[in-house]
């Protein structure tokens, strides 16, 4: 974190390299622009310039104005929800920069940039173009948002997942799911929801906050839904997070003991005793010995009716037995 800071030749450029490249390799980076940062010896001028998406101009603005959310900044996590802006408290000073890059969220004097988010590398840069946030802390001409501001602007520099300006989520309820999007762009649109049964269907979502869209959906089943758009995806389980039969998958026959032994069953564990054999039992005697294991054979049937088919008309069976002798008898004198 700088604030106000100006190069004085105390800290070495290799020092504000690092400081740098720390930042494009993940980290995090916070400046608080005040006068200093429009002079000549700007920290714009060091090695972390680079990061810095605001270039000063050298000219401060010195008067009152209201800061304000931009377009872009009504969209983004990080401010967005923050209502009531128009009467928010003013701020006294504001320092002139030309973006080069990021996301102007808030902007000040004559609509200038006021706060800028960027991403560097894989890490987060955030640029305030002013040194008069503490007004709101103190009250003045009504205050405004600052711990809540300071404290967004904290989570989404350490990557705060909540606070994501473009993510797909999906959040399981009770028989159903709610999808969500994110986006600095519309956050409308369609996308695929995969059932656990492999069945996929289209469902729309609808914008009903600035870059946000949402839709509900009905799970008819309970398992693992997959949602995705073409770049982002997201999963919802629906049912039990742990089901009984999952809760402890541990090899034991504790479960089982009181089943067995009520039955006259038993427990063979492959590893030591190997497969056994299987054959039937009577009802009244034990299912299990040593090496085996019986298939317990009831004979508990009921017949519910008898029909007879004749396999031939009596007629018929008539005449091929006579035929039958008649050709015996003929052979037999032959």
């Amino acid at each position: 974190i700088f604030d106000r800071y100006q190069r004085r030749g105390v800290l070495p450029s290799l020092y504000l390299r690092n400081i740098a490249d720390y930042v494009e390799a993940g980290g995090a980076f916070l400046e608080a622009s005040g006068p200093h940062f429009a002079s000549p010896f700007s920290l714009y001028r060091t090695p972390l310039g680079r990061v810095l998406p605001g270039e000063p101009t050298g000219e401060v603005v010195e008067r009152g104005y209201r800061p304000r959310l931009t377009d872009l900044g009504l969209r983004h996590p990080v401010t967005a929800d923050m209502a009531g802006s128009d009467r928010w408290g003013r701020w006294l000073r504001q320092i002139e920069v030309v973006p080069h890059g990021g996301a102007t969220v808030m902007d000040g004097a004559d609509s200038r940039p006021l706060l800028i988010l960027d991403r560097v590398g894989d890490g987060r840069v955030a640029q305030l173009m002013s040194d008069h946030m503490w007004l709101w802390a103190r009250g003045y001409e009504g205050g405004g948002p600052q711990a809540e501001m300071l404290r967004r602007l904290a989570h989404w520099l350490m990557q705060e997942p909540e606070l994501e300006e473009d993510v797909l989520r999906a959040e399981a309820g009770d028989r159903h799911i709610v999808i969500e999007r994110r986006s600095l762009d519309d956050a409308g649109g369609t996308v695929e929801v995969t059932t656990p049964s492999g069945e996929t269907i289209s469902v729309v979502l609808e914008e009903d906050a600035p870059g946000r869209a949402r839709a509900r959906i009905d799970a008819g089943e309970s398992g693992v839904f997959r949602i995705a758009d073409g770049r982002r995806a997201a999963v919802a389980v629906v049912g039990p997070a742990s089901p009984r039969e999952l809760s402890d998958m541990r090899a034991t026959e504790d479960l089982l003991s009181p089943v067995v032994e009520a039955t006259g069953g038993g427990v063979v564990w492959l590893d030591d005793d190997g497969v056994p054999s299987f054959r039937r039992t009577a009802p009244e005697r034990d299912a299990a010995g040593a090496g085996w294991l019986g298939l317990r054979s009831n004979r508990d049937y009921l017949v519910t009716g008898v029909r007879d088919i004749p396999l031939l008309p009596a007629v018929l069976a008539l005449l091929l037995c006579l035929g039958g002798l008649m050709a015996a008898w003929r052979r037999e004198g032959t």
